[in-house]
């Protein structure tokens, strides 16, 4: 296995924050050189602080595997949970409708499709607010009382007795808990795992994969069984299920200290935290939009998705106009399930042997393809064709995915990646929303959805040109500051080298003094 060459300040070893010239900590000092003093002293502990980060920090490199392997698994029933409930939602549209109105009531279908759509855009639009919480209770509690308050709004959606109260127990409360489970379980992955990230996420976001191609089928079976509120009911297993994973999400001790405070008590006071509680200094860090790579991913994913999610939204309604005849039509989605699952594990493994900030490639070349495959949507005039068509997308939608998490530890860093997936996610909820409305509008202009395929295929194109940049970007970026930090080392050793010529000066002087 091939690691990373560009490894995140998170995952440094303890030494590379040692000024030069400095002693392992625990060797005996040199005779004849004594500590610093006064400003000497503050000057080399601003530069040690410069170069090293914070004084007292001592990271730890991920363990790569032991209780990060429960993690991961927790991570992904997360995954699988959360977006399996809301990629399986057409099921329990149609439910819905079933119960509270009748299918020819037009008005009721514009009232019932909100529902759903305002659940999937809070999911993603709480995530920068989400970050915050991380950043300042940690994984474990965020993830834990989201996942609580995502049951409760669940288990209220089940007694309802009309439409309208469902957007605030639905849309709002179990999505806006769906979301503080959801975010953790991106961020804790990069505290166990730095050489095999890239697999790990792979398996954990092709726990989704898993949920979406077999909840479908469980939810159509409930529903028609046992009606939409003993489903609902049903789904809160899920959720419970996902409350206990987020108790997996143990913080690391940064510290000798942390783990003595641990063992001698630590867990009977607090059931959450190994650590004390301290607050970031900034609530909203936007300070990592400085950082001009990110900055760069940050216009050109939400760029790209612009038509990255129309043809999942459509393709069911296309299918049908297109191919009456079929029998079997939801083959198609199943068929992208699948080859997304099998993307997020290939292309999660090869990532990993990809070094850096060049694994955004990756990402460019799923939008590549991702917007070629929904120009092609149209001109498939053999239902096969567009089967092939859609294990194509699926794949490379299962490539796009895996790689976000890694690709932001190599942005910004592990102390910063919390924020950075929080305001992407946040900036992904604005197309996720535009984009479908408008090829629906296109669809009821021109009578068919052929011009808004087309058009969908677009976005992608342009926002994985734009992505291209970013390894040039944080390149530059890194020369320049190799090239302040090795100035600023320098003249460390010309400081500390003179202070020496001093010392070695004044000790000769009061030896031919005495003789």
């Amino acid at each position: 296995m091939v690691p990373s060459q560009e490894e995140p300040a998170a995952a440094r070893g303890t030494s590379e924050a040692q000024p030069l010239g400095s002693a392992p900590p625990g060797a005996a000092p040199l005779p004849g050189a004594g500590p610093l003093d006064g400003p000497d002293a503050a000057a080399a502990e601003k530069v040690e602080v410069e170069l090293g980060g914070s004084v007292g920090a001592e990271p730890l490199e991920p363990p790569e595997g032991g209780w990060g392997w429960l993690v991961m698994l927790a991570a992904m029933w997360c995954n699988g949970s959360v977006f399996g409930i809301q990629n399986a939602c057409g099921v329990l549209f149609v439910s819905m409708l079933k119960t509270f109105g009748s299918k020819d009531d037009g008005k009721m279908v514009f009232k019932t499709a909100w529902v759903s759509s305002l659940s999937m855009g809070m999911i993603f639009f709480c995530c920068p607010i989400v970050s915050v919480f991380t950043d300042i209770f940690g994984c474990r509690k965020t993830a834990v009382v989201g996942a609580a308050v995502g049951f409760v709004g669940l288990l209220s959606s089940s007694f309802v007795s009309s439409i309208e109260p469902l957007y605030l127990t639905y849309g709002i409360v179990f999505a806006c808990g769906c979301s503080f489970a959801y975010q953790p379980s991106l961020v804790i992955l990069g505290h166990y795992f730095k050489k095999r990230l890239g697999l790990v996420n792979g398996i954990v976001t092709a726990g989704s994969s898993i949920f979406t191609i077999l909840l479908p089928f469980l939810l159509r079976v409930l529903t028609d069984s046992v009606g939409l509120f003993h489903t609902l009911r049903v789904l809160c297993i899920f959720v419970f299920v996902l409350f206990l994973a987020g108790f997996t999400y143990r913080p690391l001790a940064s510290s000798a200290k942390d783990k003595d405070s641990t063992t001698k008590g630590g867990n009977r006071l607090s059931l959450f935290s190994r650590r004390k509680f301290s607050p970031p200094k900034k609530i909203f860090n936007f300070a990592i939009f400085k950082v001009t790579a990110y900055a760069v991913w940050a216009v050109g994913i939400p760029l790209a998705l612009f038509g990255y999610f129309v043809p999942y939204v459509h393709l069911m309604k296309h299918v049908n106009e297109r191919f009456q005849d079929e029998k079997n039509k939801e083959v198609v989605l199943m068929c992208i399930g699948v080859t997304s699952g099998v993307g997020r594990l290939l292309f999660g493994r090869i990532a990993d042997y990809v070094p850096g900030v060049k694994k955004i490639y990756l990402q460019v070349l799923s939008f590549l393809f991702i917007g070629l495959m929904s120009m092609m949507i149209p001109l498939c005039r053999v239902f096969g064709g567009l089967i092939a068509v859609c294990l194509i997308m699926g794949l490379f939608d299962g490539c796009f995915i895996s790689i976000m998490a890694p690709i932001a530890f190599e942005l910004v860093g592990a102390q910063d990646v919390s924020q950075a997936i929080g305001f992407l996610l946040g900036f992904m909820s604005i197309p996720m929303t535009v984009g479908p409305p408008i090829a629906g509008l296109l669809r009821d202009k021109l009578g068919s959805y052929n011009v808004a395929f087309y058009l969908a295929g677009i976005p992608p194109l342009i926002g994985g040109a734009v992505l291209c940049f970013i390894p040039w970007v944080h390149s530059k970026k890194q020369r320049e500051v190799t090239k302040t930090t090795g100035g600023e080392k320098m003249e460390k050793m010309l400081a500390n080298q003179n202070s020496l010529s001093s010392s070695s000066a004044i000790f000769k002087k009061e030896s031919d003094s005495v003789i």
